[in-house]
């Protein structure tokens, strides 16, 4: 492999403000254009000055940012060595020591001293989860955040800004441990990680948001990083379906109060170390593979979990369950019944249904001694009130039916337009656009501001995120364009704040459509985020025309928005009318029309 800084199809998309069709084409059509020299057959990596040299001679336009620099220096290296490569620049934007060479330490300092360091860190942590999607778990950053607010709710520990100690014994590359949101200062953090890499570059990323934190490294079931430690609160996303989890080595450890975990039931040995770990009455939110609900091998271990009140809510997520517990003080009654929820289908339904639990005033719960006689199956699914199941169908299927939409009606031209083209860049230096950015630093999770975050953004949905702040709050007004790292909005309404990770594009309407604006962006690929946003999205390159022709552009634009929001939300409640019917018509709900 080559040991020239490399760089994959999106990256010269990036470099040369076009997408990454683009970047397709003219690999079909030059002969000459570089061939691979690492990567795969479905991700292949080019060096970075031989694409640089085919880009002058053919006369495009390029720019090589400092961010872009540094993270193609992070590359040449390896993919093996990127992530301690990393951690290595944590350790260098934190301590101000490391053991990078000093070229590549130079770079990294002079992106941290143009931007600041953290926002300089996240961005080469974006680049890095990216770079490694497909061999790092990140948890989802709304579930993140809900599991916070979870364990903090009513408990005046964790969860509220100012609180006290969470620990995650898995905790990754620190999303959890990060949430309710950037910067937001929640009392001291604890985490374990068994590869010291990801521990490193959880310690790097609390570290410059100055949170109090301690990350230890190795393996959490074997080496208990924090044995004796009891924090506040316990928040997990454990590795699923784990075998090698110690079964053998631990057979006698204190840690199963509950009943020793099945070899086949890892999953049942976390929920019990985080329970170890959490002071009496404090709070435990793990995520769990849907089948731990109901297999027969934990059953014991369910239903003591049970007796003694430790488990009391089980939620359905998309993809896994969330699994709510609370440690029992001396003395304590144990409750007689344990909420049950399927959220599948609305994250937001989550919050209020655990609180009304806690206030004894819940409609969707399940008496634990009907669960003790049965087989102690505690599937969501399975709960589901009875008597809705027809109702549920029927609007589950109108709504299904009701959300279409028409893809726009587009004229096939033989050979593209000859147009002349201007960029972002050009139309910020005329006015046509001003470019606003999310402070770096914002306290969220609670507030009486509303707050659009990134996965409101992707999903479409109303401000979720709330902050209390006030100084530096970017206010979005309605036909402004946010952009996050994969999403490109118009927005309709205002009345919130821009959160972490946006970037907002406020048009002169009487010059610019915003929808014109927002369609090439998101044909240049997406790549539009506060770290790739601040580098090159000036270079975007689009079309000059009257106001008259870019709202004929922009109405195109905006039905292939709708089109992808209704193609969203009917997968979605697909699913939903499947399981709806399968379950209707199993248990004689639902009948077949004659």
């Amino acid at each position: 492999m080559s040991h020239d800084p490399t760089v994959n199809a999106g990256d010269i998309a990036r470099l040369a403000g076009v997408g990454r069709a683009a970047v397709s084409n003219w690999r079909r059509r030059h002969d000459d254009f570089p061939r691979p020299v690492g990567g795969t057959t479905n991700q292949p990596l080019f060096s970075l000055p031989q694409v640089e040299a085919w880009l002058r001679r053919y006369g495009k336009s390029y720019q090589v940012s400092l961010g872009d620099r540094v993270w193609q220096r992070l590359r040449a290296a390896g993919d093996l060595r990127l992530g301690e490569l990393v951690a290595e620049a944590g350790t260098l934007l934190t301590t101000g020591r490391s053991a990078l060479d000093p070229e590549l330490a130079g770079l990294v300092t002079e992106l941290a001293e143009r931007h600041d360091p953290l926002t300089a860190y996240e961005f080469l942590c974006e680049r890095y989860l990216e770079a490694h999607s497909r061999s790092l778990s990140v948890t989802r950053e709304e579930t993140a955040e809900l599991m916070v607010r979870l364990v903090g709710a009513g408990g005046g520990a964790a969860g509220e800004a100012g609180g006290g100690t969470l620990l995650d014994p898995a905790c990754g590359v620190g999303t959890l441990l990060l949430a309710p949101g950037p910067a937001a200062p929640a009392g001291r953090r604890l985490g374990q990680e068994l590869n010291d890499t990801s521990a490193r570059i959880t310690t790097a990323r609390l570290r410059l948001r100055g949170v109090p934190a301690e990350i230890a490294a190795g393996d959490s079931m074997r080496h208990d990083g924090f044995a004796g430690v009891r924090a506040d609160a316990v928040v997990c996303d454990p590795p699923f379906n784990e075998r090698t989890w110690g079964y053998e080595e631990l057979t006698g450890d204190p840690r199963w109060e509950y009943g020793l975990p099945p070899r086949g039931e890892p999953e049942l040995a976390w929920v019990q170390h985080c329970l170890t770990h959490v002071r009496p009455g404090g709070r435990v939110a793990v995520l769990m593979p849907p089948a731990a609900a109901s297999r027969k091998a934990g059953r014991r271990i369910r239903a003591n979990l049970l007796r003694a009140g430790a488990l009391r809510a089980v939620v359905a997520l998309p993809g896994s369950d969330l699994w709510l517990l609370r440690r029992p003080a001396a003395g304590e009654r144990p409750p007689s019944d344990v909420l049950i929820l399927d959220a599948t289908d609305d994250l937001a339904i989550v919050e209020p249904a655990w609180r009304a639990y806690l206030e004894d005033r819940s409609d969707q719960t399940v008496r634990i001694i009907d669960l003790l006689a049965d087989e102690v199956d505690m599937t969501p699914a399975r709960h589901q009130r009875r008597d809705d199941l027809g109702r549920a169908f029927t609007e589950a299927r109108d709504r299904f039916l009701a959300a279409t939409a028409a893809p726009p009606d587009l004229k096939v031209l033989e050979q593209p337009l000859d147009q002349p083209f201007t960029t972002v860049g050009d139309l910020i230096k005329e006015g046509l656009v001003t470019v606003l950015q999310a402070p770096a630093r914002m306290a969220t999770g609670a507030g009486e501001v509303a707050v659009l975050t990134a996965d409101d953004l992707a999903q479409g949905a109303a401000p979720t995120g709330r902050t209390g702040g006030r100084q530096g709050l970017v206010q979005v007004q309605p036909g402004d364009v946010v952009a996050s790292y994969s999403s490109v909005r118009v927005m309709a309404e205002g009345g919130c704040v821009l959160g972490p990770h946006l970037t907002l594009y406020r048009v002169d309407r009487r010059r610019l459509d915003p929808d014109f604006l927002a369609g090439f962006l998101r044909a240049a690929g997406g790549r539009v985020t506060t770290g790739s946003s601040r580098f090159d999205v000036r270079r975007t390159r689009l079309p000059r025309l009257p106001l008259k022709e870019q709202g004929a552009y922009g109405e195109a634009f905006r039905q292939l928005a709708v089109l992808e929001d209704a193609l969203r939300e009917t997968t979605a409640l697909g699913q939903t009318l499947i399981r709806l019917g399968l379950d209707g018509l199993a248990d004689g709900h639902l009948h077949p029309q004659s």
